[in-house]
């Protein structure tokens, strides 16, 4: 059978039929680490840190920034219990950050001030009403947040502090996640299941010795749930929610492997998940050359920051160069934004026993992932500032976050992104004004927003319609050579009833250049036919050529195999109350009007200004890539 013909559901039903392992352990009664501190960091192992950071300039430094921003956070105000439309999210993400920051400066210093703070966060904290059940990811942060405070800090804490810290873990926390109104992230197989999963049995962890019985229903039913989202890295580690996602799905299901392996001495196999381990490569391959992460889907459009989660799986795998991207942020001359990252503690915990000093160069150029979205990934240097990168990605609309961009592509050389993504809109921006955002289906008004539907991503748009939701393209073929890495996917089924036959191919050529080229068979109807790039470049305009410039860079674009089409320039101002506004940006590409049955075969070339003379005439069909 033709999976690339398949609609995704069914494709990822097949997956996971093929790959998903049988969950059958079960999680002992008796929780083996009696005492507290039991998660993340145990007692003694501030001594590991210790030696890292005395030995390691690095570590060193990142440690400083922890404890600076730990004094800063004592001269904050108290959090309050405001809610941003349907969410609480950002407090409870800000408490975990407070929590975890204060928690691990006195862990390490031994300094009173730090716990003191804490444990006020915590009690305040305690005093809410609710920690927002409807939208249980806030309940899941905050019940982490107190949970590694409450373990972190149970020798300081004052006895009447830990019984209401304690009570509101169980009663604002764990038992609402038994409320059938609430837990339906049991049964999701994305960052819900994973964030949800993880606070919980934090919190399960931490007041076990008190509730034993819920906190035992609580980890086994975790164990047993988990599977569901972990399921979707299969087979290869391309996490379908994108970059975004995977710094928060991921994190936190490896903050869930994690405390259960310091507790139980296991996993229970989870890890061996097929794909999980490596994940690692899509998330380290998905950062461009200029620090820019490939932001498809609802991702953010900024620059990438330090992910302690890498740490963890360097580790894991024996692989330190997962931490080539990773130590580029720690060489920064100012760690201060690194404490954004609610988590960054982790990063020490999960480091503790790698040095930083010779990190090796990464052996692989290209990356290549399947699964529910499939993307490719290749550069022609790690360590060359003016390398090109070229991500690719396959697909489909369908897939939680997702947007309609199957076949899009973004592309960087001599330091600059040519071609872009803008990623996501904030939510509550959409949501306040009436926008039902995570609708899936084909007339979801989802697909009304500016930066979702594919008139705005890098792909083809057929007689202005729209992606079809229910279509999914595979990578059907890709090439690893560095004088040709490539990649194809038959994008056909998200073009049903538009187009016969559609598939794309993206190269680098001779490290110098890329080739976008496109294979069409028209339908039986006259097809008006849209070739989009988005691009932050001013455009010239010369015909079948177009000349963009950025930073005093230039990248011109040529068109071969279509006769008088001519490069034109879209606008990028939505023209709605709600869409986000984006300046400094522009659409170019060209219109070609199809005849019924046409077949047409051609492609765009992206050269940089020292390439041009390294430009090839002959064109290749898709069938000859090797």
């Amino acid at each position: 059978m033709n999976l690339k013909l398949l609609a995704y559901p069914f494709f990822l039903l097949g997956m996971m039929l093929v790959f998903s392992p049988t969950w059958a352990q079960e999680v002992p009664v008796e929780v083996p680490v009696k005492s507290h501190p039991r998660i993340l960091l145990l007692e003694g192992e501030e001594v590991e840190i210790n030696q890292l950071i005395e030995n390691d300039q690095r570590w060193n430094r990142l440690h400083q920034a922890i404890i600076q921003e730990s004094d800063q956070i004592i001269g904050e105000d108290l959090l309050e219990r405001k809610q941003i439309g349907r969410r609480l999210l950002s407090v409870s993400r800000e408490a975990l950050r407070r929590i975890f920051h204060l928690s691990y400066a006195y862990r390490l210093t031994g300094a009173s001030r730090f716990a003191q703070r804490a444990e006020q966060e915590m009690v305040n904290i305690s005093g809410f009403s609710d920690w927002n059940p409807s939208h249980f990811l806030d309940v899941a942060e905050m019940t982490m947040a107190l949970a590694i405070g409450y373990d972190w800090l149970f020798d300081t804490l004052a006895q009447d502090s830990k019984t209401k810290i304690k009570e509101a873990i169980v009663n604002m926390g764990l038992e609402p996640s038994f409320n059938e109104e609430y837990n339906w992230f049991l049964d999701a197989t994305h960052n819900w299941n994973q964030v949800c999963n993880a606070g919980m049995i934090y919190g399960a962890l931490a007041v076990y010795e008190d509730y034993p019985d819920l906190a035992h229903r609580t980890l086994q039913r975790a164990v047993d749930t988990i599977a569901k989202a972990m399921d979707d890295y299969q087979p290869d580690g391309a996490y379908p929610e994108g970059y975004g996602y995977w710094g928060y799905g991921t994190t936190f299901n490896v903050l869930f492997l994690d405390v259960l392996e310091k507790v139980y001495g296991t996993d229970f196999g989870l890890t061996n998940t097929p794909g999980f381990l490596e994940t690692a490569g899509f998330y380290e391959h998905m950062t461009g050359v200029t620090g820019y992460a490939y932001n498809w889907g609802d991702a953010g459009g900024g620059k990438g920051n330090l992910t302690p989660a890498m740490f963890w799986f360097a580790r894991k795998n024996e692989q330190a160069s997962l931490l080539w991207v990773e130590r580029d942020y720690l060489d920064q001359s100012d760690l201060s934004g690194l404490n954004r990252n609610r988590v960054l503690p982790a990063a020490l915990i999960w480091g503790k026993n790698i040095p930083l000093e010779n990190i090796p160069v990464p052996d692989e150029k290209v990356w290549v992932g399947q699964g529910a979205n499939p993307v490719a990934l290749m550069r022609t240097s790690w360590t060359d500032p003016n390398a090109i990168y070229l991500g690719f990605k396959a697909g489909s609309p369908s897939v939680n976050h997702g947007h309609m961009d199957v076949g899009s592509f973004i592309m960087e050389a001599e330091g600059v992104r040519w071609a872009m993504d803008f990623g996501s809109q904030n939510y509550e921006s959409l949501e306040s004004k009436g926008i039902q955002l995570f609708g899936r289906t084909q007339d979801a008004e989802r697909w009304t927003v500016f930066r979702l539907n594919n008139y705005v991503h890098n792909t083809l748009t057929i007689d202005a319609a729209l992606q079809r939701v229910d279509g999914y393209a595979k990578i059907d073929q890709h090439g690893r050579s560095d004088d040709f890495p490539f990649a194809v996917s038959d994008v056909t089924s998200v073009y049903k009833n538009q187009l016969e036959q559609f598939r794309r191919g993206v190269a680098i050529v001779d490290q110098s250049y890329v080739v976008v080229r496109d294979e069409i068979r028209n339908n039986n109807s006259r097809s008006h036919i849209r070739w989009n790039m988005l691009t932050p470049a001013e455009v010239t305009l010369d015909g079948d050529k177009a000349q963009l410039t950025q930073a005093g860079k230039k990248l011109h674009l040529m068109i071969q195999g279509l006769e008088g089409v001519q490069w034109k320039t879209y606008s990028t101002d939505p023209g709605t109350d709600y869409d986000a506004p984006n300046p400094g940006t522009v659409m170019v590409g060209f219109e070609y009007h199809a005849q019924p049955g046409e077949e047409l075969e051609f492609q765009v070339l992206l050269v940089p200004e020292h390439s041009l003379d390294k430009v090839r005439e002959k064109r290749k069909n898709l069938a000859e890539w090797k």
